[in-house]
Protein backbone atom coordinates (compact mmCIF):
# COMPACT_ATOMS: atom_id res chain seq x y z
CA UNK A 1 0.00 0.00 0.00
CA UNK A 2 0.82 3.35 -1.03
CA UNK A 3 0.69 5.88 2.07
CA UNK A 4 -0.32 9.59 0.92
CA UNK A 5 -0.83 12.52 3.31
CA UNK A 6 -3.42 15.18 2.00
CA UNK A 7 -2.14 18.38 4.07
CA UNK A 8 -5.62 20.20 4.11
CA UNK A 9 -9.17 19.39 4.17
CA UNK A 10 -11.19 22.25 2.14
CA UNK A 11 -12.92 21.92 -0.56
CA UNK A 12 -10.13 20.97 -2.67
CA UNK A 13 -8.50 18.06 -0.08
CA UNK A 14 -12.09 16.65 0.20
CA UNK A 15 -12.36 16.19 -3.18
CA UNK A 16 -9.03 15.03 -3.49
CA UNK A 17 -10.10 12.14 -0.64
CA UNK A 18 -12.88 11.20 -2.47
CA UNK A 19 -10.97 10.60 -5.61
CA UNK A 20 -8.34 8.88 -4.31
CA UNK A 21 -9.98 6.59 -2.73
CA UNK A 22 -10.98 5.18 -6.15
CA UNK A 23 -7.81 4.42 -6.98
CA UNK A 24 -6.87 1.60 -4.82
CA UNK A 25 -4.09 0.16 -3.15
CA UNK A 26 -3.54 3.64 -1.23
CA UNK A 27 -3.14 4.37 2.46
CA UNK A 28 -4.71 7.46 3.14
CA UNK A 29 -4.11 9.22 5.85
CA UNK A 30 -5.19 13.21 6.34
CA UNK A 31 -4.55 16.48 8.68
CA UNK A 32 -6.11 19.88 8.56
CA UNK A 33 -4.87 22.50 11.27
CA UNK A 34 -8.65 22.85 12.02
CA UNK A 35 -8.48 19.12 13.09
CA UNK A 36 -8.05 20.52 17.01
CA UNK A 37 -11.60 21.58 16.86
CA UNK A 38 -13.46 18.11 16.56
CA UNK A 39 -16.76 20.26 15.50
CA UNK A 40 -14.71 21.78 12.95
CA UNK A 41 -16.41 21.33 9.11
CA UNK A 42 -12.85 19.68 8.40
CA UNK A 43 -12.71 17.56 11.79
CA UNK A 44 -16.34 16.26 10.90
CA UNK A 45 -15.90 15.62 7.14
CA UNK A 46 -13.20 13.46 7.68
CA UNK A 47 -14.99 11.48 10.29
CA UNK A 48 -17.61 11.31 8.03
CA UNK A 49 -15.41 9.84 5.22
CA UNK A 50 -14.14 7.53 7.84
CA UNK A 51 -10.64 8.98 6.60
CA UNK A 52 -7.43 8.79 9.02
CA UNK A 53 -6.87 12.00 11.05
CA UNK A 54 -3.41 12.28 11.96
CA UNK A 55 -2.88 14.29 15.24
CA UNK A 56 -0.36 16.50 13.87
CA UNK A 57 1.53 17.51 10.85
CA UNK A 58 4.43 15.41 11.42
CA UNK A 59 2.79 12.50 12.25
CA UNK A 60 0.48 12.73 8.68
CA UNK A 61 4.01 12.65 6.81
CA UNK A 62 5.90 10.77 8.73
CA UNK A 63 5.84 7.85 6.59
CA UNK A 64 4.32 9.26 3.47
CA UNK A 65 5.51 8.00 0.30
CA UNK A 66 3.78 11.36 -1.15
CA UNK A 67 2.42 14.41 0.65
CA UNK A 68 -0.05 16.66 -0.82
CA UNK A 69 -0.36 20.21 0.14
CA UNK A 70 -3.88 21.45 -0.58
CA UNK A 71 -4.18 24.84 2.19
CA UNK A 72 -5.05 27.96 1.52
CA UNK A 73 -2.70 29.94 -0.41
CA UNK A 74 -1.70 32.25 2.74
CA UNK A 75 -0.38 29.34 4.48
CA UNK A 76 1.14 27.54 1.63
CA UNK A 77 4.77 28.26 2.76
CA UNK A 78 4.37 27.87 6.23
CA UNK A 79 2.77 24.38 5.81
CA UNK A 80 5.77 23.29 3.51
CA UNK A 81 7.88 24.61 6.23
CA UNK A 82 6.35 23.01 9.30
CA UNK A 83 6.05 19.74 7.15
CA UNK A 84 9.89 19.08 5.76
CA UNK A 85 10.85 19.52 9.61
CA UNK A 86 9.39 15.60 9.43
CA UNK A 87 9.03 14.24 6.17
CA UNK A 88 11.29 11.45 5.32
CA UNK A 89 14.27 12.04 2.49
CA UNK A 90 13.01 11.50 -0.79
CA UNK A 91 9.46 11.88 -0.16
CA UNK A 92 6.93 13.49 -3.05
CA UNK A 93 5.87 16.85 -2.10
CA UNK A 94 3.07 18.09 -4.61
CA UNK A 95 2.23 21.86 -3.84
CA UNK A 96 -1.18 21.93 -5.22
CA UNK A 97 -1.55 25.45 -3.69
CA UNK A 98 -1.95 28.26 -5.74
CA UNK A 99 0.75 30.87 -5.18
CA UNK A 100 3.16 33.07 -6.64
CA UNK A 101 7.05 32.12 -7.88
CA UNK A 102 8.65 33.67 -5.18
CA UNK A 103 6.34 31.35 -2.87
CA UNK A 104 6.84 27.93 -4.71
CA UNK A 105 10.81 28.74 -4.59
CA UNK A 106 10.64 29.44 -0.73
CA UNK A 107 8.54 25.95 -0.25
CA UNK A 108 10.62 23.81 -2.57
CA UNK A 109 13.81 25.23 -0.55
CA UNK A 110 12.18 23.78 2.71
CA UNK A 111 11.67 20.71 1.17
CA UNK A 112 15.23 20.52 -0.81
CA UNK A 113 17.02 21.13 2.60
CA UNK A 114 14.52 18.38 3.99
CA UNK A 115 16.02 15.68 1.33
CA UNK A 116 12.47 15.55 0.00
CA UNK A 117 11.68 16.34 -3.84
CA UNK A 118 9.27 19.22 -4.18
CA UNK A 119 6.83 19.36 -7.25
CA UNK A 120 4.60 22.72 -8.08
CA UNK A 121 1.22 21.80 -9.79
CA UNK A 122 -0.67 24.42 -11.11
CA UNK A 123 -4.42 23.37 -11.42
CA UNK A 124 -5.78 25.61 -14.24
CA UNK A 125 -9.30 24.90 -14.33
CA UNK A 126 -11.65 24.80 -11.34
CA UNK A 127 -11.20 21.67 -9.64
CA UNK A 128 -14.42 21.01 -9.42
CA UNK A 129 -16.31 18.83 -11.08
CA UNK A 130 -13.02 16.94 -13.07
CA UNK A 131 -11.16 16.69 -9.49
CA UNK A 132 -7.97 14.75 -9.93
CA UNK A 133 -8.53 14.25 -13.89
CA UNK A 134 -8.01 18.20 -14.10
CA UNK A 135 -5.66 19.76 -15.94
CA UNK A 136 -2.59 20.22 -14.00
CA UNK A 137 0.85 21.88 -15.02
CA UNK A 138 3.63 20.85 -12.87
CA UNK A 139 7.21 21.85 -12.37
CA UNK A 140 10.46 22.43 -11.07
CA UNK A 141 13.21 19.74 -11.24
CA UNK A 142 11.80 16.48 -9.80
CA UNK A 143 8.86 17.09 -12.26
CA UNK A 144 9.76 15.10 -15.26
CA UNK A 145 10.64 11.85 -12.32
CA UNK A 146 7.37 11.98 -11.03
CA UNK A 147 4.33 9.61 -11.76
CA UNK A 148 1.23 11.66 -11.67
CA UNK A 149 -0.83 8.71 -13.42
CA UNK A 150 0.21 6.19 -10.72
CA UNK A 151 -1.78 8.32 -8.17
CA UNK A 152 -4.69 9.17 -10.84
CA UNK A 153 -3.59 12.48 -11.73
CA UNK A 154 -4.78 11.57 -15.47
CA UNK A 155 -4.59 14.81 -17.08
CA UNK A 156 -1.06 16.19 -15.31
CA UNK A 157 1.72 17.39 -17.62
CA UNK A 158 5.73 18.50 -16.74
CA UNK A 159 5.29 22.01 -17.90
CA UNK A 160 8.70 22.98 -16.75
CA UNK A 161 11.97 21.68 -15.13
CA UNK A 162 12.44 25.80 -13.89
CA UNK A 163 10.74 25.96 -10.77
CA UNK A 164 8.15 29.04 -10.78
CA UNK A 165 7.00 28.74 -14.61
CA UNK A 166 3.89 26.51 -14.03
CA UNK A 167 2.72 28.97 -11.32
CA UNK A 168 3.41 31.84 -13.45
CA UNK A 169 1.57 30.22 -16.20
CA UNK A 170 -1.49 29.59 -13.61
CA UNK A 171 -1.42 33.23 -12.14
CA UNK A 172 -1.24 35.02 -15.24
CA UNK A 173 -4.58 33.31 -15.93
CA UNK A 174 -6.04 33.90 -13.07
CA UNK A 175 -5.61 37.91 -13.54
CA UNK A 176 -7.88 37.33 -16.57
CA UNK A 177 -10.45 34.52 -14.87
CA UNK A 178 -10.55 36.42 -11.39
CA UNK A 179 -10.50 39.58 -12.90
CA UNK A 180 -13.55 39.33 -15.61
CA UNK A 181 -15.46 37.62 -11.84
CA UNK A 182 -14.94 40.57 -9.98
CA UNK A 183 -15.75 43.02 -13.48
CA UNK A 184 -18.82 41.31 -14.21
CA UNK A 185 -19.55 41.86 -9.71
CA UNK A 186 -19.39 45.40 -10.03
CA UNK A 187 -20.41 46.45 -13.36
CA UNK A 188 -23.61 44.55 -12.79
CA UNK A 189 -24.44 45.71 -9.44
CA UNK A 190 -23.99 48.97 -10.38
CA UNK A 191 -25.91 48.75 -13.26
CA UNK A 192 -28.76 46.79 -11.07
CA UNK A 193 -28.70 49.95 -8.81
CA UNK A 194 -29.51 51.61 -12.30
CA UNK A 195 -32.30 49.33 -13.72
CA UNK A 196 -29.90 49.01 -16.79
CA UNK A 197 -28.44 45.66 -16.57
CA UNK A 198 -30.56 43.64 -19.42
CA UNK A 199 -29.18 46.55 -21.85
CA UNK A 200 -25.44 46.25 -20.66
CA UNK A 201 -25.57 42.27 -20.75
CA UNK A 202 -27.23 42.59 -24.06
CA UNK A 203 -24.41 44.91 -25.46
CA UNK A 204 -22.00 42.36 -24.47
CA UNK A 205 -22.94 40.50 -27.14
CA UNK A 206 -21.75 42.88 -29.70
CA UNK A 207 -18.16 43.18 -28.97
CA UNK A 208 -17.52 39.32 -27.43
CA UNK A 209 -17.97 36.23 -29.01
CA UNK A 210 -21.82 35.08 -28.66
CA UNK A 211 -22.64 33.57 -25.37
CA UNK A 212 -25.62 33.88 -23.01
CA UNK A 213 -23.88 36.41 -20.92
CA UNK A 214 -26.79 36.53 -18.18
CA UNK A 215 -25.68 32.97 -17.23
CA UNK A 216 -22.21 33.51 -17.46
CA UNK A 217 -22.25 36.40 -15.24
CA UNK A 218 -24.49 34.68 -12.87
CA UNK A 219 -22.13 31.75 -12.79
CA UNK A 220 -18.97 34.32 -12.53
CA UNK A 221 -20.52 36.25 -9.84
CA UNK A 222 -21.78 33.11 -7.68
CA UNK A 223 -18.61 31.87 -7.45
CA UNK A 224 -17.27 34.99 -5.97
CA UNK A 225 -19.53 35.20 -3.41
CA UNK A 226 -19.22 31.22 -2.72
CA UNK A 227 -15.34 30.88 -2.59
CA UNK A 228 -14.47 34.40 -2.45
CA UNK A 229 -11.98 34.14 0.37
CA UNK A 230 -9.61 31.59 -1.22
CA UNK A 231 -10.24 33.48 -4.18
CA UNK A 232 -8.61 36.65 -2.85
CA UNK A 233 -6.18 34.86 -0.98
CA UNK A 234 -5.39 33.48 -4.64
CA UNK A 235 -5.47 37.09 -5.96
CA UNK A 236 -3.11 38.39 -3.57
CA UNK A 237 -0.54 35.60 -4.30
CA UNK A 238 -1.51 36.85 -8.24
CA UNK A 239 -1.00 40.31 -7.28
CA UNK A 240 2.91 38.85 -5.85
CA UNK A 241 3.79 37.58 -9.04
CA UNK A 242 2.87 40.14 -11.08
CA UNK A 243 5.10 42.63 -8.59
CA UNK A 244 7.88 40.04 -9.02
CA UNK A 245 7.45 40.95 -12.62
CA UNK A 246 8.07 44.54 -11.80
CA UNK A 247 4.63 45.67 -13.02
CA UNK A 248 2.44 47.44 -10.42
CA UNK A 249 -0.67 44.81 -9.96
CA UNK A 250 -3.52 47.62 -10.04
CA UNK A 251 -5.98 44.86 -11.57
CA UNK A 252 -4.86 42.27 -9.32
CA UNK A 253 -5.11 44.08 -5.85
CA UNK A 254 -8.62 45.44 -7.36
CA UNK A 255 -10.00 42.04 -7.68
CA UNK A 256 -8.67 40.63 -4.28
CA UNK A 257 -10.61 43.59 -2.78
CA UNK A 258 -13.89 42.63 -4.67
CA UNK A 259 -13.46 39.15 -4.15
CA UNK A 260 -13.11 39.55 -0.07
CA UNK A 261 -15.94 41.93 -0.28
CA UNK A 262 -18.05 39.28 -2.23
CA UNK A 263 -16.81 36.44 0.15
CA UNK A 264 -18.89 37.98 2.80
CA UNK A 265 -22.33 37.79 1.23
CA UNK A 266 -25.50 36.11 0.30
CA UNK A 267 -24.73 32.84 -1.77
CA UNK A 268 -26.70 30.26 -3.84
CA UNK A 269 -29.61 32.78 -5.37
CA UNK A 270 -31.17 30.92 -8.43
CA UNK A 271 -30.92 33.51 -10.46
CA UNK A 272 -28.41 36.55 -11.76
CA UNK A 273 -31.37 39.38 -10.38
CA UNK A 274 -31.81 37.48 -7.43
CA UNK A 275 -28.20 37.45 -6.95
CA UNK A 276 -27.62 40.78 -7.69
CA UNK A 277 -30.44 41.86 -5.37
CA UNK A 278 -28.99 39.73 -2.47
CA UNK A 279 -25.61 41.71 -2.45
CA UNK A 280 -27.12 44.91 -2.93
CA UNK A 281 -29.37 44.58 0.03
CA UNK A 282 -26.15 43.88 2.20
CA UNK A 283 -24.07 46.33 1.25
Amino acid sequence: MTRIALIGFGEVGQRLAHDLHQQGELDLIVWDVLFADLNSTPAKQARARRLTMAPSMARAVADAELVISAVTAASAVDAAQEAAKAIPSATWFLDLNSISPDSRIRAAGAMEDAGARYVEAAVMSPFHPHGVASPILLGGPHADTFDAARFGLSNARTYSRTLGQASAAKMCRSVVIKGLESLFTEALLAARHYGVEETVITSLSGILPAADWAEKAHYMISRSVEHGARRAAEMREVAATVREAGIDPIMSTGAARRQSWASHRIAGQPSLTSQLDALLASR
